[in-house]
């Protein structure tokens, strides 16, 4: 058997475990630049006419009058707190798959089937106990079951957010409760297809001729009619696959207009980028490199450009990538604009391994392996980028994120720990 543990209203629940006066209360958590509602707990959802991806600025009345906490995002913590409820679930089985930072799929077929609601509900308890996160857990014998078990257990409070699948009248009466649209892995050109015949169920689905589901919806459509039917096909994947491409672009807090400024963000990302790289053990053989302006401003002059720099050979070293990225940002670089964000992505990756010299090649200095693994373990112990590349700069607030209201880094900073003080 399967479990799918999903946690409710991650965000949220992250910044309520070290808020309990915000217990019951609408809390929602705020995107980039605090542009707009992306995450809410179940207290705010019940407030429908706060909508969800709406900018900020349109419902801060509504917020305000509805007495709802918002938090700018705190990714750092939320990371922090999934590790946190990922290595409690290896603690139950060591065959964990990590499908997102509130997702996990975890193997319990070394457990006796008798026993499963007992062990579930301990998992359950240990996670809520360990991290103050509460959870949902859906299980079945495959994962598409498992997780169309999972959304009918969050939505079903009377199941104590679990369900079940553990016999045939259990997967005919949740498939039965589920529409098309809501199976997980069919889109919204296959729900209308499936529709169109007159399904309207994922039961209908699961019962429908598979020869039809193979012709419309291929071999990856007839793998979840078979999960469905309790047939698996879908293993666990408990190495995560190496990312063929790594970005990062994140709005600047205010418009900028000074060329040194972008200039420092620009290196800021390429060392995330860069760091990002080494932990998969890859290597770039391409650096691409945008600078926007706001598109939705009507007072603005507009310019968007980019380019992708082809690099001599592979690499992951800050030092080098930084350089190329300064070099290409030179150019798509125009004066007279307020722009909005730069972005940097790597393509072309390749496993470290695999990097090839040239024969008459020789490395140079900046990019010796071992000063980035010095750079990397000292950032490591003492904090990122506490050591860094003179050109990120050290004005950061004045291009940064705007996060006007995130909560502190309680979990992986020293100087924002929790402190609790005597009456």
């Amino acid at each position: 058997m399967i479990a799918l543990i999903d946690c409710n209203s991650f965000y949220a629940s992250c910044e309520q475990v070290f808020r309990p006066d915000l217990q019951n209360k609408p809390v929602v958590v705020l995107s980039n630049n605090d542009g707009c509602v992306i995450a809410a707990n179940k207290e705010a959802k019940a407030l429908a006419h706060i909508p969800m991806f709406q900018p900020v600025f349109k419902i801060k009345e509504l917020l305000k009058a509805n007495n709802v906490t918002c938090f700018s995002s705190n990714y750092t913590l939320y990371s922090d707190i999934s590790r946190r409820v990922m290595d409690t679930l290896k603690s139950f089985s060591p065959v964990v798959e990590e499908y997102s930072i509130d997702e996990s799929f975890i193997d319990l077929s070394g457990y006796n089937i008798n026993d499963l609601p007992k062990i579930v509900e301990n998992i359950k308890e240990t996670i809520l106990k360990n991290t103050g996160i509460p959870v949902g857990i859906g299980v079945a014998k495959t994962k598409s079951l498992a997780k169309v078990a999972n959304k009918f257990a969050k939505k079903h409070i009377a199941n104590n957010n679990v369900y079940i699948v553990d016999s045939e009248e259990k997967r005919q009466y949740l498939l039965s409760r589920c529409k098309v649209k809501d199976i997980w892995g069919v889109g919204k050109k296959h729900a209308e297809r499936i529709e169109n015949t007159g399904q309207k169920t994922a039961l209908d689905f699961a019962n429908m001729e598979v020869a039809w589901v193979r012709k419309e919806m291929t071999v990856i459509g007839e793998r979840l009619w078979r999960e469905l039917n309790n047939k698996p096909c879908l293993t666990m994947v408990t190495t995560p696959e190496i990312k063929k491409g790594i970005g990062t672009a994140k709005s600047f807090g205010a418009k900028l207009t000074d060329y040194g400024l972008i200039e420092e963000a620009c290196s800021y990302y390429v060392s995330e980028v860069a760091d990002l790289l080494r932990q998969q053990s890859s290597a770039a053989s391409q650096l691409e490199i945008y600078l926007t302006t706001n598109f939705f401003s009507e007072l603005d002059k507009q310019y968007r450009q980019k380019i992708i720099i082809t690099l001599n050979q592979p690499t992951n070293n800050t030092f080098k990538l930084t350089q190329e990225a300064l070099i290409g940002l030179r150019k798509i670089y125009k004066p007279g604009y307020r722009y909005k964000k730069v972005g940097v992505n790597l393509l072309g990756i390749i496993p470290e391994s695999q990097i090839q010299l040239g024969l008459f090649d020789i490395p140079s200095k900046i990019e010796n392996a071992s000063l980035s693994k010095v750079v990397d373990v000292l950032n490591s112990k003492y904090g990122k980028n506490k050591v860094k590349l003179a050109t990120v700069g050290n004005r950061e607030k004045e291009w940064a994120l705007v996060k006007a209201h995130r909560s502190p880094r309680f979990t992986t900073q020293w100087d924002e720990l929790l402190t609790v003080g005597k009456r």
